[in-house]
């Protein structure tokens, strides 16, 4: 276990053991759930179903795989079954701590899980790494929490040169991270993609057709920071609107994609509906879309999109540190008027708008003074912010502009 990166989440993990017996961590293979859970606590026992000889005895003896507490079980949603021997252990000896189940799906999605552990468990998902958290940049997201301050001073934000097309090429998967080729970055996000449909989505579900959920996929790739279209996304794919559906669910069930919510401000108003979809890691979104180099993005002619993508990496794991108390929303009316992502903490909104040039114009605050606009109180709303390729500066009605560098920043 040497030479590995720390985790900023490895606090949630700690407090969760203090809480409950139960700590199911999840998220994509490969963001390092099973580093993260052995690296604190070496010496307590460790099965992984992943191994056939304790996938069969977690399948026709799952208590005798919890005779010794504590313990951590690995990709339990390959035998959701163990859950109902999880919750008949705890019942029996109720004590926190005492097991870590981890797993490459989120149990709650799943339709074959036998018991959610309710009152017992704590569920907790892991990110892939962010640019901050991957330099090991020490109180990195920091400002993110200042914009919330009332006496927030926009000249304190910090300002370094950024990169973001490399960021987004290089993700958040350790072992991506820790390829400098990109040609080789790309072969193994091309096998992890391979895996991923040959291995883990047959775990999740029976899915008829590889090809018809790997062109999904691609196609999803593409509507990265966009509105989810999911008639139109199922037109494109020569899927049926239920089979596109489903296929979506199971890429969410594997913590691939997020589907953004919108705040609805006023549930009368003419607000649009529909999730925005991202993905968790974006070096396999910009894998998937056919993205290959810095090169290639420039062509692109929607590279605002994965610029939202790329910083988005920063903002989940913001709010995956503070899961009850932050949230990630987006916001747009039937108008076109639209906010790219609002931060809550606490019952508190800011506003993010996201350009990649290095100007602001009155026309980039359009989308905050709209949203300012819907509220019937202001009373939730502290800012409005503009991250861009400029300078920090103070703008109109208590709106500011400030760089987005530091969240993508160039390698030194």
């Amino acid at each position: 276990m040497d030479n590995i990166k720390p985790r900023w989440f490895l606090r949630n993990l700690q407090a969760a053991l203090r809480v409950l017996p139960v700590t199911l961590l999840t998220g994509a293979r490969q963001t390092g759930k099973t580093t993260l859970s052995r690296s604190f606590e070496p010496a307590r026992p460790y099965f992984t179903l992943d191994d056939l000889g304790v996938l069969d005895q977690a399948e026709r003896d799952p208590d005798s795989l919890l005779a010794t507490r504590p313990v951590i079980l690995d990709e339990v949603q390959r035998a959701p079954q163990l859950l109902l021997a999880v919750k008949r252990a705890v019942d029996l000896h109720r004590r926190a701590g005492d097991f870590i189940l981890t797993g490459s799906a989120n149990l709650l999605f799943m339709q074959r899980v036998a018991d959610t552990l309710a009152g017992r468990a704590v569920y907790l998902e892991l990110p892939s790494f962010c640019p901050a958290e991957w330099q090991e940049r020490k109180g990195a997201l920091t400002p993110l929490d200042r914009l919330f301050a009332a006496d927030f001073d926009w000249r304190e934000w910090p300002d370094e040169p950024g990169d973001w097309p490399a960021w987004l090429l290089r993700g958040g998967f350790p072992p991506a991270l820790q390829i400098d080729s990109e040609a080789d970055r790309g072969l193994w996000f091309a096998a992890y993609s391979q895996t991923y449909l040959e291995r883990d989505l047959r775990q999740l579900s029976a899915v008829a057709s590889l090809p018809d959920f790997q062109r999904l996929m691609v196609l999803a790739a593409q509507r990265t920071g966009k509105l989810l279209n999911q008639a139109n996304l199922a037109r494109d794919a020569a899927l049926s609107h239920p089979t596109a559906h489903r296929y979506l669910n199971l890429l969410e069930t594997g913590c691939l994609i997020t589907r953004l919510r919108p705040l609805t401000t006023n549930p009368s108003g003419a607000l649009v509906k529909a999730p925005k979809l991202l993905w968790t890691d974006c070096g396999l979104a910009a894998s998937l879309a056919g993205i290959k180099s810095s090169t290639d993005l420039t062509q692109r002619m929607d590279a605002g999109f994965w610029l939202e993508q790329a910083l988005f990496q920063t903002l989940q794991t913001w709010r995956a540190l503070q899961p009850q108390g932050r949230k990630l929303h987006f916001w747009r009316d039937r108008a076109g008027h639209e906010v790219d992502f609002i931060l809550e903490q606490d019952g508190k909104w800011v506003l993010l708008e996201i350009k990649a040039g290095s100007q602001v114009t009155a026309s980039d605050t359009s989308g905050i003074r709209a949203f300012r606009d819907s509220l019937k109180r202001n009373a939730a709303l502290v800012r409005g912010v503009v991250l861009h390729a400029g300078k920090a500066r103070p703008l109109d009605a208590g709106n500011v502009a400030l760089p987005w560098g530091w969240m993508v920043p160039q390698s030194p």
